[in-house]
């Protein structure tokens, strides 16, 4: 599975779900990347995203290597983790949600 299909399927989740925000971590280039899904919307908190609502969030050279559940709404001061950190992989499964 790629990054891509990844995020998707997490953003799809995250309908389901409106008391939970996905957070992503990685890099890009050998910069830190940080992105935010809630609700089915998927945001960077550390680089541009296209205007284009079906043109993909994530830059080229993405590397996703962490994703923690947190209670939302997210509260940035004060964010309450409910699973992770984990492989983004992970957080597909049921129980991990």
């Amino acid at each position: 599975m790629t990054d891509i299909e990844l995020v998707q399927q997490l953003e799809e989740r995250s309908r389901l779900d409106s008391e939970r925000v996905v957070r992503l971590t990685g890099n890009v280039d050998g910069e830190p990347f940080e992105l935010l899904i809630f609700r089915g919307f998927s945001s960077s908190t550390t680089h541009p995203t296209a205007f284009d609502p079906d043109a993909s969030v994530l830059p080229p050279e993405t590397r996703l290597e962490q994703v923690e559940l947190l209670q939302g709404p997210l509260n940035p001061s004060n964010a309450v983790v409910l699973a992770g950190p984990m492989s983004p992989a992970d957080l597909l499964v049921q129980t991990n949600w």
